[in-house]
C-alpha cells in the first residue's frame, strides 16, 4: 500500500484546489484520484462543447433521475463531469457567487467562519478577474474571469424589457446583491474554457509530491478504530489501496461522497444493513437534504432579428462559426449555454431577489438535440431557494451502480407557486415595448396556458428540468442531521472531511461552481492549520 499525507477522492473543482493548496508544501504528500479520464477532449475546450460534453459518458456520469411527481412522472437526465476539472469541464462556465445573504445564513446556522464577510477574502483570492482588482473582486488569482466574446441583438432587447418592468441593468452580479439584468461573466480565458483543472491541478502537476490517477473508482474509505486511515479503489480495473496519514478528503460532488460514505459504512444504519454494508457510524444525514435549481424553460419565437437557430441548422452557417472560432476566438462557439442573466423577485415581499433568469439566442426541446427550425429565444427562470428537499442514496453496494436520485421538485405548496409566478414574470417581460419590434409569441408553454396557478404549476412540471446545482447532501452542521461540522470533518469519524457543494447547509441564489471553489480554497486553509 502506498502512503500519503492526503488522498483527495475526485479531481473535480474543489479537488483540483485541494491537490494545488495541499502539495504547495514540499513536504506534503498527496494522492488524487479521479475516476474519469484526462481532460484532453477538443469538446471541453471549445466553449459551446458543453452541448458535446453533456450526456457523453467519456464526461458525464450520465445519471438519470428517478421519475419524479413535481415533474408529472418524468425523469430526467442529471448531469455531472467525470473528467478531471469535473463539472467545470462540462458547465456554463457562468462566474456566480450568489448573494451576500446566503453565507450570512450559513453563519446564523452555527457555521463559524461562513458569513458573507468571512468567505469574500476566498473568493477574491482565487479570482483573475478580467478589470482587476478592487473591494470586491481578485486579480492576482487562478480563476479567470473574462467578459463573453459576443452579442445578440435579441438579447440587448430582452434587457431593456426587463429594465421597463422593474428589473435594474447591472454590470456585475457578484457584489453581495445580484438584483438586476446583465450579461454573464463566464470562466474563459480569450474565448476558451478555463476549468479548474487549468487554473489548479495543471500548475501543480509537476510536483513530485502530488500523485494524480485517472480512471481510479474509490470503492470503500477505510476505518480504524473510528478514524480514516486509507482507500480501497479500482485503477484501471485493478484492486488498490492507499493508506493516509493525515485525511481522506471527499470531492465527489452531491451525488458521489454520499455514496462513498454509505459505501463506507457512514449514513443510516437501517439503508446501509439492507445492503449488507456494517454500520461504522450512524449519520441520518448522509444523502438527505438535497437541493436544486430547477430551471423552467420558457420558447418565444421572434421575427426580425436573428438568433443562432437557423444559422446552426445551416452547413454554411456552421462553417462560418468555425472559421470565425479558429480565426479569432469570437463568435458563437464561444457561447457559454446562457448569455444574458437576471435576478428578480417573484413577489415584491421577498427580502433579496428570488428568481434567476438565463436568457438564450436559441431554442430547443432539449439540451443537446437540434435547434428549433425557426427563429426563438429560450428565457429559462429558476427559483433560487427552493423548500423542496430531496434525497440521494445508494441503490446497490457495488461502487460503480448509480446511486438512487430523487430531488422532490416542486413538492411544496410554495415552490409551485414561485414556479407559476416565474412565468407570469416572464410574460410580462416578453410583453413590454421594447420586444415589440420581434413580435414574441410564445412557443413553451404556450398561450393556452391560461394564469390560473394550479394550470402554471403543471406546465412547470412538464418544461422543468435541473440547472445541475445540487447541493447540502453532506451538509454543514452541528445538529443531529448534520454530516459534517464548520471546518468540514465528519462528525464521529476522525481523518475524514468533505470538501464539495455537498456540504453547502443551504444552496446558494446563483450558479454554483465558483462558490465550490471558495468552499475548497478555505478547507485547505483549515486543513493545514489543523494538521490533519
Amino acid at each position: 500500500m502506498d502512503s500519503f499525507d492526503y488522498i483527495i477522492v475526485g479531481a473535480g473543482t474543489a479537488g483540483c484546489v485541494l491537490a494545488n493548496r495541499l502539495s504547495a508544501d514540499p513536504k506534503t504528500s498527496v494522492l488524487l484520484l479521479e475516476a474519469g479520464g484526462k481532460d484532453n477532449y477538443h469538446w471541453i475546450h471549445i466553449p459551446v462543447g458543453y452541448l458535446y460534453t453533456l450526456g457523453n459518458p467519456r464526461t458525464d456520469w450520465c445519471f438519470k433521475t428517478e421519475a419524479e411527481p413535481g415533474l408529472n412522472g418524468r425523469a430526467i437526465d442529471y448531469a455531472r463531469g467525470k473528467v478531471l476539472g469535473g463539472c467545470s469541464s462540462i458547465n456554463g462556465m457562468i462566474y456566480m457567487r450568489g448573494q451576500a445573504r446566503d453565507y450570512d445564513q450559513w453563519r446564523q446556522m452555527g457555521n463559524v467562519g461562513w458569513a458573507w464577510d468571512d468567505v469574500l477574502p476566498y473568493f477574491r483570492k482565487t479570482e483573475n478577474h478580467y478589470a482587476g482588482a478592487d473591494d470586491m473582486h481578485g486579480a492576482d488569482g487562478e480563476w479567470r474571469v473574462e467578459e463573453q466574446r459576443l452579442s445578440w441583438e435579441i438579447l440587448a432587447a430582452f434587457r431593456a424589457a426587463a429594465a421597463e418592468v422593474g428589473i435594474p441593468n447591472t454590470d456585475d452580479f457578484n457584489r453581495g446583491d445580484n438584483e438586476g439584468c446583465g450579461y454573464f461573466q463566464v470562466n474563459q480565458r480569450r474565448g476558451v474554457r478555463w476549468s479548474a483543472a487549468k487554473a489548479f491541478l495543471k500548475p501543480a502537476m509537476q510536483r513530485p509530491n502530488l500523485k494524480v490517477l485517472t480512471h481510479a473508482q474509490a470503492s470503500r474509505i477505510i476505518i480504524e478504530d473510528g478514524r480514516a486511515t486509507g482507500l480501497e479503489f479500482r485503477h484501471d480495473g485493478t484492486p488498490r489501496a492507499a493508506t493516509a496519514r493525515g485525511a481522506v478528503i471527499l470531492s465527489g460532488g452531491s451525488v458521489n461522497s454520499p455514496q462513498l460514505l454509505e459505501l463506507s459504512g457512514i449514513g443510516q444504519g437501517g439503508l446501509l444493513q439492507q445492503h449488507g454494508i456494517a454500520v461504522q457510524r450512524e449519520l441520518p444525514g448522509v444523502g438527505e437534504n438535497l437541493q436544486d435549481h430547477l430551471q423552467v424553460r420558457l420558447v418565444y419565437k421572434v421575427a426580425n432579428t436573428r438568433t443562432l437557430n437557423l444559422r446552426a441548422n445551416s452547413l454554411l452557417g456552421k462553417a462560418a462559426m468555425g472559421l470565425e472560432y479558429a480565426l479569432f476566438k469570437t463568435g458563437p462557439l464561444t457561447m457559454s449555454p446562457s448569455q444574458l442573466g437576471a435576478f428578480a423577485k417573484s413577489d415584491p415581499s421577498k427580502e433579496t431577489a428570488n428568481l434567476q433568469y438565463h436568457i438564450q439566442p436559441l431554442s430547443t426541446d432539449k439540451l443537446g438535440e437540434d435547434l428549433h427550425p425557426f427563429e426563438a429565444f429560450t428565457a429559462s427562470v429558476c427559483n433560487l431557494r427552493p423548500e423542496s428537499r430531496g434525497t440521494i442514496h445508494i441503490a446497490s453496494p457495488d461502487p460503480m451502480a448509480q446511486p438512487s436520485i430523487r430531488p422532490n421538485y416542486l413538492s411544496t405548496e410554495a415552490d409551485r407557486s414561485v414556479a407559476a409566478d416565474a412565468i407570469r414574470l416572464t410574460r410580462k417581460i416578453c410583453a413590454a415595448p421594447a420586444l415589440t419590434p420581434y413580435q414574441p409569441e410564445e412557443f413553451r408553454p404556450g398561450p393556452s396556458i391560461g394564469d390560473n396557478a394550479a394550470d402554471l404549476a403543471k406546465a412547470a412540471g412538464d418544461l422543468a428540468t435541473t440547472i445541475f446545482h445540487p447541493v447540502s447532501t453532506c451538509r454543514m452542521g452541528n445538529d443531529n442531521m448534520a454530516v459534517v461540522d464548520d471546518r468540514l470533518r465528519v462528525h464521529g469519524i476522525d481523518g475524514l472531511r468533505v470538501v464539495d457543494a455537498s456540504v453547502m447547509p443551504t444552496i446558494t441564489s446563483g450558479n454554483t461552481n465558483s462558490p465550490v471553489v471558495m468552499i475548497a480554497e478555505k478547507a485547505a486553509e483549515m486543513i493545514i492549520q489543523d494538521g490533519r
